[in-house]
């Protein structure tokens, strides 16, 4: 596949000209034109680049790129030292945000609700066709710790849980990444849980006083399973060699 098609490919399965968002989606790294390994990972980091170029991609395709809005401009220290080893190497870097996401399919929250066999309904934001947070429900009503117990499986870790006084869970709001500052909203439409990969000092008192569950289970950890999915797909559609490399992340 070339290059610009790569590019075409995956503006017409995404739609990132649809969002509003901190970063550019698509290609930000030009790399050669020709392209049939393709590395996949959360975040452009630099093992993930070196590990890259040990396999000889051609391209790396990533949830976090570079570019960030409000980010010093220059093109210095570690900044530096990742681009330069892209173009020494002439690999492609693409990176996807708030459209890997949403995707209902390949997105991250439809991949992390998949995992925990929970059906997505709704977007959490009922004015907003691309709600970055959704809603889903059991089939069956479970317990806190169950849920606890569930994510952990899954995802290889254990998750922050704070207490929301409720005995059982069944309406669930999903935003993988940095999306506690959704968990009053989830509380307000009387959802009973709410999963995310970070927490601030504020959500806890959200979770106790407005009465929901909240897991924060790993910014990192919540947002392998998209990239992996997209992968996944390109290399089904279009008999690419894709490999998803894990980089180590607690948080």
């Amino acid at each position: 596949m070339t290059r610009t098609k790569m590019e075409g490919v995956l503006a017409q399965l995404l739609a990132p000209q649809k969002f509003k968002d901190y970063c550019p989606n698509g290609l930000q790294i030009e790399g050669r034109d020709k392209i049939q390994k393709v590395v996949t990972g959360v975040t452009a980091c630099q093992d993930l680049i070196d590990q890259a170029i040990a396999v000889e991609a051609d391209a790396i395709l990533v949830h976090h790129g570079y570019f960030w809005k409000g980010e010093p401009g220059p093109i210095t220290a570690m900044k530096k030292k990742r681009i330069a080893a892209l173009l020494k190497h002439d690999i492609n870097l693409f990176a996807y945000h708030l459209p890997l996401d949403v995707h209902p399919e390949l997105g991250n929250n439809a991949q992390l609700a998949k995992l925990l066999d929970l059906p997505l309904r709704r977007g959490l934001e009922p004015w907003d066709k691309l709600s970055v947070a959704q809603v889903g429900k059991f089939a069956e009503p479970i317990s806190p710790q169950q849920l606890s117990e569930k994510i952990s499986r899954v995802l290889g870790r254990e998750p922050q849980w704070i207490d929301g006084n409720k005995p059982d869970i069944r309406s669930v709001a999903i935003c993988t990444g940095g999306g506690q500052d959704y968990i009053d909203l989830a509380a307000s439409q009387g959802i009973d849980a709410f999963i995310s990969g970070e927490i601030s000092e504020r959500t806890v008192y959200s979770a106790r006083e407005m009465n929901i569950h909240y897991f924060a289970a790993g910014h990192h950890a919540t947002e392998r399973y998209g990239v992996q999915a997209l992968g996944q797909w390109l290399a089904q559609e279009y008999q690419l060699d894709v490999e998803y490399i894990e980089t180590d992340n607690p948080v």
